[in-house]
């Protein structure tokens, strides 16, 4: 099987499966995810994600349907099911079935899981930018499943043939459109904190373990458009990217000034990707 779908229990080809017209998800987008790039059958940063998702269903107050643990053993067991190869590995819950009303009905949350093909990412590649007025809500630190504001930012960029949307409120820097940003500057490493106003992205916590571990300083801080502009290097992270770097934003010429220090911690993380998951290009 190439891509599989599963929905509380039941499991088969993920183009055949279906959801109730009565969850939650459909009416509001009451839920939310996770995802996990998956190679050799190993889930990279499972654990990671896994209280990143659970933690986000705590925020929305939604009860868990079962264990860290139970969920972690489903899932190594569903991509047992599929044909071998890279995979991006999506999980969400969201809070149930029932007619539609604003109020939380009671039961147990939906859980939906889909596996499919991912290609693993070339991590050296460069990529082309784009910003945009941040309209989302200020609850962007939980991973819901409310991505409208997301989907129309990616959707302008593809347009305009670039990789990724960066958010902006006013001159400040957030995140991109399904990604952190980073600036390097000056042989630092900056980042927009860890608030509501961004997603605490796994890849994101790697960079900065890279960080720590090559003793490159870090600033969590908020950092402005022009600085994004000025940077000596621009890193998008991901958990489908981990770490690329961008050549232009907006049609402009970006980064290319640091490409040593940007290659040492692209070398930490894809060395650690490629550890835990025995990933050989």
């Amino acid at each position: 099987m190439e891509a599989l779908g599963y929905y509380n229990g039941t499991w088969g080809p993920l183009d055949d499966m279906t959801v109730p017209m009565n969850d939650r998800g459909m009416y509001f987008g009451d839920g939310v995810y996770d995802a996990a790039m998956c190679v050799n059958r190993v889930i990279f940063a499972l654990d990671e994600h896994i209280d990143r998702f659970f933690t986000s269903a705590g925020l929305l107050e939604i009860q868990p349907s079962g264990s860290k643990e139970d969920l972690k053993a489903l899932l190594r067991d569903l991509i047992q099911k599929v044909d071998p190869g890279p995979l991006l590995v999506y999980w969400q819950w969201t809070r149930g079935t029932s007619r539609r009303d604003h109020t939380f009905p009671p039961g147990p949350p939906n859980l939906l899981i889909t596996l499919k093909p991912l290609a693993v990412p070339d991590i050296y590649r460069k990529v082309r930018l784009i910003t945009c007025e941040d309209t989302r809500f200020l609850h962007c630190n939980i991973k819901t499943l409310n991505l409208i504001p997301n989907v129309l930012a990616a959707q302008r960029a593809k347009e305009r043939g670039c990789k990724e949307a960066v958010f902006h409120r006013g001159e400040t820097v957030t995140e991109g459109a399904h990604s952190n940003v980073h600036i390097l500057k000056g042989g630092g490493f900056i980042t927009h904190p860890a608030d509501n106003l961004i997603l605490r992205g796994i890849a994101r916590s790697h960079l900065l373990g890279a960080c720590k571990k090559l003793g490159v300083p870090v600033e969590e801080r908020p950092f402005t458009l022009g600085e994004l502009f000025d940077a000596d290097e621009i890193i998008v992270s991901s958990t489908s990217t981990l770490g690329i770097s961008a050549e232009a934003v907006d049609g402009k010429p970006a980064g290319g000034k640091a490409p040593e220090l940007l290659k040492k911690l692209q070398d930490e993380v894809w060395g650690e990707f490629r550890a835990a998951t025995g990933w050989q290009a």
